[in-house]
């Protein structure tokens, strides 16, 4: 095997890696897929100061070094809304800080001020950089932006996004409803690469007989775009039935509200947030996955439970269908009490099709999105490019 310019890799992100902490979000490996990397220098464009302890899963067994780049309020007032001719004096200190490291490869994770960063290291070091996309910018921020203030950033954040895409080395967007947006501002390398899930604790469901009472699970952020209040009524129409929801948002109160109002508090449980390890282990232990989402998107929250063979209801959202989700792999539904309420029973009451469905979206996700698979496709692509 040819032997990598350096051990090192660099990874960009805009998150606050203490709330994905918190929240029990983290993957093992998931910056340094594979283990290619011996080091890995994780730069966070905040003031975030997470424990490096409970950071280090997603490494592997590499050396960590975390790192902050201030990127908040002042350097948008600064820089007149982010535009990129006015950005260039801060992102100096970015290519500086990889003349330091010395890395083989930057990934970067989101298209935002990191990939306008990663595009001035490149043209200054020469340090090749992979971008991973996991929202459709178009559709889901710009076309959902509320207030002016949002508008304003939406906006802003044009410029750079295209200038850190269209240098990047190769865009991965993590499901093909965002193909369109990159192929219309111009993205020529793209691959579409699923996300990398949970590599221990996800398994497959073995057993579709029924619960006493029947368990349905729901995961997802509530509000407005992902809002279950149809599911939660469909539910009670349907005696024998229990909800869990997982997750949390600006609907969540409202939610627990109307539950409590409907005299539904015996049969629908909230789990404002669930570690990933301890969510995948309960999946397959659940009868159907159900959930309602306005988004162009297969989010992980849906990726899980059809990797575990669990049956998922979904609704038929406004606007283009999701590719990917399709009547082989999951039951599409309107997003009314009606038509949940028809799918669930539909589903409880014929025990071969339910356990059909849950087989063919196993089969199906394994073939696609599989962490085995998507781990090592992810170790390829890295030292593909790290070793030009």
């Amino acid at each position: 095997m040819d032997k990598l310019k350096s051990n090192i890799l660099m990874v960009m992100v805009p998150d606050r890696l203490s709330e994905l902490l918190t929240k029990g979000e983290i993957v093992d490996r998931y910056y340094n897929p594979g283990e290619v990397f011996d080091e890995v220098h994780i730069v966070m464009f905040n003031d975030d100061k997470p424990d490096p302890a409970l950071v280090q899963r997603t490494v592997g067994s590499a050396r960590l070094v975390l790192h902050n780049v201030a990127a908040g309020k002042a350097l948008f007032l600064k820089s007149l809304c982010w535009r990129p001719f006015l950005l260039r004096p801060w992102a100096r200190q970015v290519v500086e800080l990889a003349r330091r490291i010395g890395p083989a490869l930057i990934r970067c994770h989101g298209a935002h001020l990191n990939t306008y960063a990663a595009a001035a290291v490149k043209r200054t070091l020469g340090i090749p950089y992979l971008v991973s996309m996991h929202i459709n910018p178009d559709e889901d921020m710009r076309k959902r932006a509320a207030g002016s203030m949002q508008k304003l950033i939406a906006h802003a954040q044009k410029g750079i996004e295209q200038i850190g895409l269209l240098n990047a080395d190769l865009v991965m967007p993590v499901y093909r409803p965002i193909v369109p947006y990159l192929e219309r501002v111009g993205v020529k390398d793209y691959q579409v690469c699923y996300n990398v899930l949970n590599p221990n604790h996800l398994g497959e469901k073995a057993d579709y007989t029924l619960h006493n009472p029947i368990r349905i699970i729901s995961v997802g952020r509530q509000f407005r775009e992902k809002n279950p209040i149809n599911l939660i009524h469909a539910v009670g129409r349907i005696p024998g039935v229990h909800l869990t929801l997982v997750g949390d948002g600006t609907y969540h109160e409202y939610l627990k509200n109307a539950v409590a109002e409907a005299g539904l508090d015996d049969r629908v449980r909230f789990h404002a947030a669930i570690s990933n390890d301890q969510l995948c282990r309960l999946l397959p232990e659940h009868d159907l996955f159900a959930v309602h989402s306005e988004y162009w998107e297969i989010s992980k929250s849906v990726l899980e439970p059809l990797l575990c063979g669990l049956p998922l209801v979904i609704n038929r959202r406004i606007g283009l269908p999701v590719p990917e989700l399709t009547g082989d792999i999951c039951m599409l539904v309107e997003n009314t009490v009606d038509g949940y309420q028809k799918a669930i029973e539909e589903l409880i009451t014929h025990d071969d099709k339910r356990e059909a469905l849950g087989r063919r979206a196993f089969a199906w996700a394994l073939a696609n999105w599989s962490p085995k698979a998507t781990e090592a496709r992810f170790a390829a692509i890295y030292r593909q490019y790290a070793l030009r």
